[in-house]
């Protein structure tokens, strides 16, 4: 995926990412002896944007798995279609002797099976991402079951056989430390602690995403996020929300500034104004009337 770090460097610079120096060997690392990465944190500290930014620089696809309770096998692997498969059998019975062992196994090809991001994964000719996402939200037998990906890059589907990856994909897991994540899935992979970044950290991270440029600005609002992490709150601002409130401020001051000038969205309206013509009351009348 990356030549050196200083191309991976470029290309997530390029991608608008404020990466440190050990996240950049980490991602090296993990792209060059192709392991996951486990990246753990608070909820907003950057780390599901770290997947889409590497599959940004490395231009490569990105298959999300979204974790939650109650994740099974068959959002995650797929499952069969029966509806194609009844189908495919109506075909194929409608009065002709039938070879059942050949259409049982027709029957559990892959081309009947709907594949979850996490087969779709192993299916891309070139390495894809693969983000898993909030990985401590699922069950320890689920967390096993990734083992064999991770660990040997295939997937056993029942009557099916096992999957080979055609290519290894970049994995991403992250969790926000809802539990602990067991020791075989950590020993697989390479760590990435992340907190909510300081205030200089943070007024980068503004100045590179954010449409507009006013330094003061985005000062003043990393001093207010990491002002308001300061406090025991239910949720502390993630880096996200502080993007969106740097854009919303934006569009608010563009938009007083153009109302100021006399091409806010209201102009319209002055124009309407102007067309009219006063009565001999002194009142407003609509031309034509």
């Amino acid at each position: 995926m990356f030549a050196s770090i200083e191309q991976l460097s470029e290309k997530l610079a390029a991608a608008k990412y404020v990466a440190d120096p050990v996240t950049l060997k980490v991602v090296f690392l993990a792209a060059q002896m192709q392991k996951p990465i486990l990246a753990e944190g608070p909820p907003g500290s950057g780390k599901t944007e770290l997947a889409k930014v590497v599959a940004a620089a490395a231009n490569a696809n990105i298959e999300r798995l979204q974790c939650y309770e109650g994740l099974n096998e068959e959002k995650a692997i797929g499952r069969f279609d029966e509806s194609l498969q009844r189908l495919y059998l109506s075909t194929q019975t409608d009065g002709a002797i039938v070879n059942w062992t050949s259409l049982r196994r027709d029957l559990h090809a892959l081309e009947f099976f709907q594949e979850g991001p996490l087969l779709r994964a192993l299916q891309y000719e070139t390495p894809c991402v693969l983000l898993i996402d909030e990985i401590d939200k699922v069950s320890e037998q689920f967390e096993a079951e990734l083992l064999e990906i991770l660990s040997d890059w295939q997937i056993s589907i029942p009557k099916i056989g096992t999957i080979q990856a055609k290519s290894k994909p970049f994995v991403v897991l992250t969790s926000n430390e809802v539990r602990r994540i067991g020791d075989p899935l950590r020993r697989r992979s390479l760590y990435l602690r992340f907190e909510h970044p300081t205030v200089e950290r943070e007024t980068t991270i503004l100045e590179k995403r954010s449409a507009g440029s006013d330094p003061e600005l985005h000062t003043h609002l990393a001093g207010f996020a990491h002002a308001l992490r300061g406090y025991t709150l239910e949720k502390p601002p993630s880096i996200a929300e502080m993007l969106d409130l740097a854009e919303a401020l934006r569009i608010l001051r563009e938009a007083d500034q153009c109302g100021s000038a006399g091409c806010s969205p209201a102009t319209h309206c002055q124009d309407r104004k102007r067309s009219q013509t006063p009565d001999a009351a002194g009142r407003l009348r609509e031309p034509g009337l």
